[in-house]
Order: structure tokens, then C-alpha cells, then sequence
């Protein structure tokens, strides 16, 4: 009977070891499959109200018109990462006590479980601090920052989103700007595809000399909206500490659905998504419209 047992014991262990096993492989190829499609999906009633607690089955992604089947979720009420890209040019001299007075109270508003990262630019690009669940050092950070120098965003928006590439789970990128890049080596139409490119929701809020600039509201609307985030524009001194608050209330309601396509290596081209509610009546979807491969 001694004997039994212990070859029982040593099963159940061996069990448990090829569990845990498959379950770090899962997590791991989760993060690093290059083929998994990243879909941030908001859902809003007919009263324009957040939809919550929404299971896997109530949603459906179509690529290019074909359903596809999703290998994860994760629900609004789970951690995510934010990074924080704020504009540190010589121009916002000004506005910097306002803007850092916003940032940490948005900082305050973020669950105890998520991550946050502060990144500045100029004309290049600066970490102030890389991604913590500690929001008192990323306050501290936000303290720091100093303004002056020209204005790189393309490029900072680009190596912002690289830096996030290898984050598990929900992202999202906030950035702040108050005027038109004059420093970058990408191009806006570069910026719009990178970020098409990588998935991650922008919320993107202009103010000061960058409501004076037609095309770059429009790239910055193209850039929220394509990634199924939002832009937003600071019109007076009240209005940033709203917009930092409507911003915080959007992340804290956002689904992440993932599914690998089936591509070919030759394939480039665009690829349309679609999101679907089931259960909901004249449900509005905040989504990013697609991806190319």
C-alpha cells in the first residue's frame, strides 16, 4: 500500500509540474507571438453609458469579413499598462504646472494593480520613469520634468510604442502636446502606419500652439481613432484636468481581445476589423479599424 501511494504522490506532483509548464508556455507565447492581433474594444450602451462585465462569447472580431476565434481576453475590470508622453518643448514653460498638476491626479486614478511609465520629448526622447506599479515614483517623476528644446513627436510617439511592444496584457499610450513636430525624422503619414502597425490605443490631447495646426489635429485624430483610442483638445486652463479625467474614465472600460490570422509572408496589405456585440442594444464599439500585417 506504501508503495502505491508514494507512485500516486509522484504522479500528482509530475501532474502538476506539466500544468504549470503549459500554462508559463501559454503566458509566454501570448507574449511573444508576432501574429497575435491586439483588438482594444470600448462598448457603450444606446445612452452612450459603459457596458461592463461582458464575457469572451458576447464579442465577435471580424478580419476582412471573416470571423476570427479569440485565444484571450481580458475584461475592463483587469491591470493594464499606461504610458504617459508629455510634451516638454520650450513652449510649454507655461502650461507645465497645470500639465504635471493633471498628470498626477491621473496618475492617482489608476488601479493599484496597473503599470505606468512617464516618457518626455523634446528632441529626443527621454524615460523619466520606466513602467512601475509604484505611483508615488511616478509622481516624483512627473515633478522632475524640466521644459525646452525643439519638438520630435513623430519620433517619440514611435519609440514610445516600441518600448511597450513586450508589455503583457492591456495598453494603452496617452500623449500631450502643444505644437506642431518640427525635429522628427519620421514623417505624420510614417507615425499614422507605425501606430497602426503596433495596436496601441492613443489618447491624444493637443493644446496651445497645436489648435492652431489644421493637419496636425487631423494626425492626431487619425492616430486616436485608428487605434481605438480618442483625441482630445485642451481649449482653456479649466479644461486639461477634465480631459485628464474623461481620458482615466475611458482606460477603465476597455476590453483587450487577441487572435492569431492566418497570413501568408507575402501578405502587406491592409486588413479591416470589425467588432461585434452580442447582447447589447444599439451598442456603440470603440475599435481600432484594422492593422497591417
Amino acid at each position: 500500500m506504501r508503495t502505491v501511494q508514494i507512485t500516486i504522490c509522484f504522479v500528482a506532483i509530475l501532474l502538476l509540474h506539466q500544468t504549470a509548464a503549459k500554462a508559463q508556455s501559454d503566458f509566454a507565447t501570448y507574449r511573444i507571438d508576432a501574429r497575435l492581433v491586439e483588438v482594444y474594444a470600448t462598448v457603450l450602451d444606446e445612452r452612450g453609458h459603459f457596458v461592463d462585465g461582458l464575457p469572451p462569447e458576447a464579442f465577435r472580431v471580424l478580419e476582412n469579413g471573416k470571423e476570427q476565434r479569440l485565444n484571450h481576453f481580458e475584461s475592463e475590470a483587469q491591470s493594464m499598462h499606461c504610458a504617459i508622453l508629455l510634451d516638454t518643448t520650450g513652449s510649454m514653460a507655461n502650461a507645465l504646472p497645470r500639465l504635471k498638476n493633471s498628470v498626477i491626479d491621473f496618475i492617482d486614478e489608476l488601479g493599484s494593480e496597473d503599470y505606468v511609465a512617464i516618457y518626455t520629448f523634446t528632441a529626443q526622447l527621454a524615460i523619466q520613469q520606466e513602467f512601475t506599479r509604484d505611483k508615488d515614483a511616478a509622481k516624483r517623476a512627473v515633478l522632475r520634468i524640466r521644459a525646452g528644446g525643439r519638438t520630435a513627436l513623430f519620433n517619440a510617439l514611435s519609440e514610445t510604442a516600441e518600448t511597450m511592444r513586450n508589455q503583457p496584457g492591456k495598453k494603452a499610450m496617452v500623449v500631450f502636446t502643444d505644437g506642431d513636430d518640427n525635429a522628427s525624422v519620421l514623417n505624420s503619414a510614417a507615425a499614422v502606419h507605425r501606430a497602426r502597425s503596433d495596436g496601441v490605443p492613443l489618447f491624444t490631447i493637443a493644446e496651445g500652439q497645436a489648435l492652431d495646426c489644421p493637419d496636425l489635429k487631423k494626425v492626431l485624430s487619425n492616430l486616436s481613432t485608428s487605434t481605438g483610442g480618442a483625441a482630445f483638445e485642451v481649449a482653456d486652463a479649466k479644461s486639461m484636468v477634465s480631459v485628464f479625467e474623461r481620458i482615466s474614465s475611458q482606460l477603465r472600460h476597455m476590453y483587450l481581445l487577441a487572435y492569431t490570422p492566418e497570413l501568408n509572408p507575402e501578405d502587406k496589405d491592409w486588413r479591416k476589423i470589425d467588432v461585434l456585440v452580442d447582447g447589447v442594444q444599439d451598442a456603440h464599439i470603440r475599435a481600432k479599424d484594422g492593422y497591417f500585417p
